[in-house]
């Protein structure tokens, strides 16, 4: 079997590795107790997601592999790249860390959400404004009223 055939398996054996690894470096630093939780029980808790996370790419590598039994399903999506995509993710998280740091925690969610969901062809500006709303109405009540993050909503008020 080539690569490409063989891709969803390596991804999820290197997903598990990495989480396998922070697993055992975060066991180092004393896990702890649900009451007393150590430094080292939330790198485990994330290492023992991402081998879940790897096991479970791995599978369904498998599994899509037994449906298609025929040429490389990979082959068409691979050839091109989607640089509108690439340049409003990135857009989209250099503007969140801006505007958090310049006009607060309420545009800097708007602005992210608003360019990263124009990357994809088939969302218009209308359904990126109101998917923007919903995602920034839940992260302002999320972050700054329930977790209480030290970036104000609006600076300067």
């Amino acid at each position: 079997m080539s690569f490409e055939r063989k891709r969803d398996y390596y991804a999820g054996a290197l997903i598990a590795l990495i989480g396998a690894a922070a697993a055992y470096e975060g066991s180092k630093y004393g896990i702890g107790s649900l009451d007393e939780m150590g430094s080292g029980c939330f790198p485990a808790a994330i290492g023992l997601g991402m081998i879940l996370t790897g096991a479970s790419i791995a599978i369904s590598g498998g599994e899509r592999e037994e449906q298609t039994r025929g040429p490389i399903l990979y082959a068409a999506a691979s050839s091109t790249i989607d640089w509108r995509g690439w340049i409003a993710i990135i857009a989209g998280t250099c503007l969140f860390m801006a505007l958090a740091e310049y006009a607060g925690l309420l545009p800097a969610i708007f602005a992210c959400v608003f360019v990263s969901a124009l990357g994809s062809r088939s969302t218009r500006w209308k359904e990126a404004l109101i998917l923007a709303a919903c995602v920034t109405a839940f992260g302002v009540a999320l972050f700054a009223v329930g977790l209480k993050v030290q970036i104000p909503i609006l600076r300067g008020i």
